[in-house]
């Protein structure tokens, strides 16, 4: 055993010993330690000041009630996060999730994946996220109001335009974002660069909301050229509903490929001649409905109740775009046995440990979230540089500027995985390379 070995077995034991209740957090952390031995090995002065101990404990941690009333007149009470994980390379940023599993595991090890996926895309943002257990799902938009006015009353007071710029997450969209501007233009005045996902009429960029979607396609795109493959002519299955699967369906039917499928908590639709993203945005962006609607309006559309990859179809790519831990190890050897080649995540650790481990068994190509899904963290920083010029480019002058930002964060992971002799794992091709910068800010800025 190394001494780099030992080192991360003993950072590995006091985490678990400090935050025995924290599992997702853990999950994530246990990920990127089992990649970073080669890096510790070739760089001991990282050992020599506890850097990877520094790098898992996040710099702040608030935690605060939030209290308003709904339509009935009741007084409710959520509890609101927001993890300062890291800031070494700039400003904290990263997004605010609205969902009743929301704890601070989950927020836990969405900052510390924010906080790679930040630095991979060469934009100078730290990394944080945040959030409250409140459902927004079936609260109309009165209570919503008073639920995002009550929680930025409190998160105000940690966020600034050079300190943290949360962004929107799982339920948290245009509305959100909006009311949320509103309460903090109140309490302080006009800033436009206190959040990002902002409507186009006060301060928001053009792409943003197909930012995600997009970016895990031209992510993927590069991916497999660089494998001899290419997107066109590709059968994709896709999870989720939402923002990233709706356009990340859109970009790869715009690229030849043909998407199988879209889901969302109840079940999923399968069309073999390719989900109509447009339809899909208008039951889910316009009419907030359910996705079995979609069967109803499409007729070579097929509905199913359950999840999208316990279903037998054969597809080449697999894109998981909903929650976390969505694919478990025996969901991925059906998707190996469907004939997927290659996975790239759209959402934040979709794969569990297991899944992981048997995709590299039987040597797919692996796009992993913090490298696959940057493109919305991408967009938003470059809306930070917008409001800071006080101008707003074109769209495509920011969806040129997402597509080369994905192409490097995938030749930046590739070219990593080289230099430690990894092959084509691109899961530690993406660790070193996020790790790297911010390692070496955090070594010139001293013991803090």
């Amino acid at each position: 055993m190394t001494a780099a070995t030992t080192y991360l077995e003993q950072v590995r034991a006091e985490l678990v010993q400090r935050d025995p209740h924290q599992p997702e957090f853990i999950e994530a952390v246990d990920n990127f330690l089992k990649t970073i031995t080669p890096v510790l090995e070739k760089h001991p002065e990282y050992v020599d000041a506890n850097l990877i101990g520094r790098v898992v404990e996040p710099e702040r941690v608030v935690q605060f009630r939030v209290p308003w009333v709904d339509d009935a007149g009741h007084v409710r009470v959520n509890r609101g996060f927001r993890v300062q994980f890291n800031g070494a390379i700039g400003p904290y940023k990263g997004g605010l999730r609205l969902h009743p599993t929301v704890n601070l595991s989950i927020v836990k090890f969405l900052g510390f994946e924010q906080v790679l996926k930040n630095s991979l895309t060469t934009l100078p943002i730290g990394g944080a996220k945040g959030g409250a257990d409140f459902d927004p799902k079936g609260k109309s938009d009165a209570e919503v109001m008073r639920f995002t006015q009550s929680f930025m009353t409190e998160l105000q007071k940690y966020i600034g335009p050079d300190v943290d710029v949360p962004a929107g997450d799982i339920g948290v969209g245009g509305r959100e974002i909006g009311y949320m501007f509103g309460q903090y233009r109140r309490l302080n005045g006009y800033q436009a660069g206190i959040l990002t996902g902002k409507g186009l009429s006060y301060g928001g960029s053009l792409a943003r909301p197909e930012a995600t979607g997009f970016g895990l396609l031209y992510y993927t795109d590069a991916m497999l050229q660089a494998n001899g493959e290419q997107l066109a002519g590709k059968r994709v299955k896709i999870s989720g509903a939402g923002n990233v699967a709706t356009y990340a369906t859109q970009k790869a039917t715009e690229l030849g490929a043909t998407v199988l499928t879209v889901s969302d908590s109840n079940g999923f639709v399968y069309d073999e001649n390719g989900i109509d993203y447009q339809v899909v945005k208008q039951i889910k962006e316009v009419e907030r409905g359910r996705i079995k609607e979609y069967a109803d309006r499409v007729s070579t559309a097929e509905y199913h109740e359950g999840s999208v990859w316990d279903f037998d179809v054969d597809y080449d790519i697999a894109l998981p775009c909903a929650t976390q831990n969505e694919i478990s190890g025996d969901q991925a050897a059906r998707l190996i046995k469907n004939g997927a080649k290659a996975v790239a995540e759209g959402a934040n650790m979709p794969s569990t440990p297991e899944a992981t481990a048997a995709y590299q068994a039987a040597g797919l190509l692996v796009g992993p979230a913090k490298a696959a899904n940057a493109g919305g963290v991408a967009v938003s920083a470059l809306e930070m540089s917008q409001n800071s010029e006080r101008l707003s480019w074109s769209f495509d002058e920011v969806d040129g500027r997402l597509k080369g930002i994905m192409e490097h964060i995938f030749k930046a992971s590739a070219d990593a995985a080289d230099e430690y002799d990894l092959g084509h794992d691109y899961i530690a091709g993406a660790n070193i390379a996020g790790f790297s910068k911010v390692a070496d800010a955090m070594m010139a800025q001293g013991i803090i």
